[in-house]
């Protein structure tokens, strides 16, 4: 008998012979994807031998497909493997019957030895419900936006769902929202000049009060960004798991939530159920010893880790963050790099909470009170990897090694010291797959390999965003405003991340400080992060931002992204050139330093009424909406679930581009819109026009193709099947991006790697991303190279056909397997569970009480200029 094996397709069974029984007594444990560790080139895995087997007498390894699950084979394969070919015959017949309840038990097998990390005990806590397929998870807190909401609302119209608890779900407008001046704002239809922008607003309006959840609108001081306001109103607690429709939720893990991102769908499943399936991911460490150096923040961190482990070095994986140096991080601090996880290819990032984050919360408007909060710490307090807990992999970084850090190209792995020189296109190392990217990011970004990247002259400094937006980034950047100007010809915005920070900032006097040195005080928002708003580039302008992506067009059409600190952006903004924060001493009076305000304390603008907590609000499932005109003909087609998903032989694209990113497949012009259909024009714009920007204004009769773009070219006008490479799909949660791609035509996708999230999403629209290794990716390239080739892709069988009829198989989670060759609708599979959603919730109140009512504690209005036009508006 094997010790141990290595493999991707792997069943690990125990055996106990009896001699009296009426059946054989066998234990299987499949090998799920999510215990295993990923190589580098596919969604393969591998599988700790376990130190004590379930109960055995004899453990075996059989190498089966994890999507074999029928009763005679395994008692066939493992007949083979034990007893050898003459006892079949006779076992086979007699005992098969004893298989039919065989299932995959969910528990890693290497955790029935060892202690559990912090994510493993979040994971349990939350576990509804877990057939062997799929996991069924609780979610605590939902946070909603404009932008990937309107369909998933409108999804609950049509099904005549409600939105199950409207007290762990709190809403605001931000990614839309113009930062100009509102202190004269009389209403929405007048502020936002942009029709499709003001569109996105005015639904959420209607989505919110159609619904009943508490809204922070744009006349409330409390609207901001959402991963900002989720902390600062205490609505993100630890131990909590914690959602929203923007890939940046991993903010929220610096509390000790286990907090990711997730796509409309999805969205619209939560908003439902209060639930999500989930396939359990990996456990990754990522540990920073000893205290960081001078100059170096948070921010220098996570780029540094980006710049370590690669953009998809921790696809699959939850990162825990740990060390002196995470310890020694303020709440904030934390929380920048916990929302960079994504940048890291990590859906979750994740810090075990301590007193940092007790003191941070505590007072907060959602958090408990009395009791509920001692209770609340003490709970909290035994969140904590336990010392014997097995991670996955471990990532050590001293912190000694991390510089002020910033990036040269168009991925947030593109970055390096500030004292450091620009790779050159052929560096040692650099495969020929590297070697284009790093020559595609240096021609798009205007540099040059080998020289420095300090002394870059810049034209647009950007400081905000749900990476650096808070109090005390701005604090950084007004140390190193007092005594200096922003330089010439520089454009320098400062955007708070909330009404609250924004307030509070004014309080202290940083604004006065930044708007006597030249920079420009704007209101919260997402603003130039995304460039959603009118805040953006020009094309070739060259941007000093603290934001976390750096992809291309990502600020505006050829705009080109720098990212790093707050500290760094201000010496940007006052030398003009990308420079090093070490070189800017505070020039100040050091009685008046903005940044030795004690880091944590709350400013009066944080006390607001608070009401007693409702305990738990649960609407019904359906109906909900056939007063308000639904029919239950809409409701039967929305619940009808997606098409098929079995065999398809189609036309294959090329498009070898490595870590396409979601701002590449639909930049963020075309997200302005309220449908799912009707996008396949949006998808690959800016490669594919050379007018992208103008047919996201007037639509695709305005279209000018780029010759050059494979799915322009005779022959691939038709495809069905993109062959692609790298990490295909990383950066946003923007379920957009699948959608135009479906809507072209385009079923499959086939790659070395995919971002977790853009995965999910092309499942949950009935396509199929098909993993496979680097080798077979380069042969279906070079057959695809040929226009008009066809290829086949059989999700039965899980194989991929060549014309020269060679097959690749690949691996698929039964479960998303399931869903896609029968076109089932996930919410209405997790609605027949309503009794164990119940049942959950009624001890989930017993157990944790805090986490009911919360988002029904605060008032429905604050107003942030309460002399505006809006109030009066509102009292009339």
């Amino acid at each position: 008998m094997a010790n141990s094996l290595v493999a991707d397709d792997t069943l690990y069974c125990t055996f106990t012979p009896t001699l009296a029984c009426e059946r054989l007594p066998f234990l299987f444990s499949r090998a799920p994807e999510r215990e295993l560790a990923a190589d580098s080139h596919r969604r393969g895995h591998r599988l700790s031998h376990p130190s004590r087997p379930v109960d055995p007498c004899i453990s075996i390894y059989l190498p089966i497909p994890h999507t074999t699950f029928d009763p005679a084979i395994l008692l066939h394969a493992f007949i083979m493997k034990v007893f050898g070919i003459s006892l079949l015959v006779a076992l086979c017949s007699s005992h098969t019957a004893a298989f039919t309840s065989i299932r995959a038990l969910t528990k890693p097998v290497s955790a029935l030895s060892a202690g559990q990390t912090l994510y493993d005990k979040i994971w349990s806590s939350h576990l509804v419900d877990d057939d062997g397929l799929s996991s069924l998870l609780y979610i605590d807190r939902h946070l909603v936006h404009e932008v990937t909401s309107p369909q998933a609302f409108e999804g609950l119209r049509l099904a005549n769902r409600s939105v199950r608890r409207p007290d762990c779900t709190l809403a605001t407008v931000d990614h839309n929202v113009p930062t100009s001046d509102r202190s004269a704002l009389l209403d929405v239809e007048s502020f936002i000049a942009e029709s499709a922008s003001r569109t996105q607003v005015l639904q959420m309006q209607t989505n919110v009060r159609d619904f009943g959840l508490k809204y922070f609108g744009m006349e409330d001081e409390r609207q901001g960004i959402v991963h900002i306001i989720g902390p600062e109103q205490g609505f993100t607690l630890p131990g909590t798991t914690c959602v929203c429709g923007d890939s940046h939720t991993a903010t929220h893990g610096a509390f000790g939530a286990l907090a990711f991102g997730i796509g409309t769908s999805e969205v619209e499943h939560v908003l439902a159920t209060q639930t999500l399936p989930q396939t359990k991911a990996k456990n990754m460490l990522i540990r920073i010893d000893n205290s960081l150096p001078p100059g170096v923040t948070s921010k220098d961190i996570i780029l540094h880790i980006c710049k370590v482990i690669g953009t998809a070095g921790g696809t699959g994986a939850t990162i825990e963050f740990a060390g002196k140096a995470i310890e020694e991080c303020s709440m904030e601090a934390r929380m920048s790099i916990s929302n960079m996880a994504i940048e890291a290819g990590a859906r979750a990032g994740i810090i075990a909470p301590d007193q940092v984050t007790f003191d941070y919360l505590k007072n907060r408007p959602m958090c408990p009170e009395g009791e509920e909060w001692d209770r609340a710490v003490e709970y909290w307090r035994t969140l904590t990897t336990d010392e014997d807990a097995e991670f996955d992999k471990i990532v050590v970084i001293d912190a000694n090694d991390i510089a002020p850090t910033v990036t040269w190209g168009t991925s947030p792995q593109d970055a390096m010291p500030i004292d450091g020189i620009i790779p050159k296109i052929d560096e040692p190392g650099h495969d020929d797959a590297r070697k284009a990217a790093v020559k595609r990011s240096l021609e798009y970004i205007g540099l040059e390999g080998g020289q420095p990247i300090e002394g870059t002259p810049i034209e647009k400094v950007f400081i905000g965003s749900c990476t650096n937006g808070r109090i005390e980034d701005i604090r950084e950047v007004a140390a190193i405003a007092i005594g200096r100007n922003v330089a010439d010809g520089v454009h320098a915005m400062v955007v708070p991340g909330s009404g609250l920070v924004k307030r509070q900032a004014e309080e202290e006097g940083l604004d006065k400080i930044l708007i006597e040195a030249g920079f420009d005080w704007r209101e919260p928002g997402c603003s130039m992060c995304l460039a959603m708003n009118p805040d953006k580039l020009k094309p070739k302008e060259r941007c000093a931002s603290t934001s976390n992506r750096n992809f291309e067009g990502r600020q505006g059409n050829g705009g080109r992204t720098h990212l790093m600190s707050p500290a760094m952006a201000a010496a940007a903004a006052v030398s003009g050139t990308i420079a090093d924060v070490r070189k800017f001493p505070y020039l100040g009076d050091d009685s008046n330093d903005p940044r030795k305000i004690n880091r944590d304390v709350k400013s009066n603008v944080f006390t607001t009424e608070r009401y007693v907590s409702p305990g738990p609000v649960i609407s019904p499932p359906a109906p909900y909406l056939k007063a308000k005109g639904a029919s239950s003909s809409d409701g039967e087609s929305a619940a009808a679930g997606l098409p098929k998903f079995t065999v398809l032989t189609g036309v294959a694209a090329p498009l070898d581009i490595q870590n396409i990113d979601t701002d590449m497949i639909i930049p963020k012009e075309f997200l302005k819109t309220i449908q799912r259909a009707g996008l396949g024009f949006a998808a690959f714009a800016e490669l594919r026009y050379e007018n992208p920007e103008e047919v996201a204004t007037l639509g695709a009769d305005v279209a000018k193709p780029r010759a050059d773009f494979v799915l322009n070219k005779a022959g691939y006008e038709n495809s069905s099947i993109l062959i692609a490479g790298d990490n295909f799909g990383c950066g946003s949660s923007r379920e957009h991006a699948p959608w135009s791609i479906n809507d072209m035509g385009i079923r499959c996708i086939i790659s070395t790697s995919f971002a977790d999230i853009f995965y999910n999403n092309c499942i949950n629209n009935g396509m199929l991303p098909v993993t496979l290794p680097r080798d077979q990716v380069a042969k279906l390239l070079e057959d695809a190279s040929v226009p008009g080739t066809q290829i086949t892709v059989d999700l039965v069988n899980s194989k991929v056909i060549r014309p020269n009829g060679e097959e690749f198989s690949f691996e698929l989670d039964a479960f998303k397997k399931h869903c896609l060759l029968n076109g089932l609708d996930k919410i209405g599979l997790t609605l027949d569970k309503e009794d164990k959603i119940s049942a959950f919730e009624k001890e989930r109140s017993k157990k944790y009480p805090w986490l009911d009512g919360a988002s029904m504690k605060v008032p429905e209005k604050i107003a942030m200029y309460p002399n505006a036009g809006i109030w009066g508006k509102v009292a009339a």
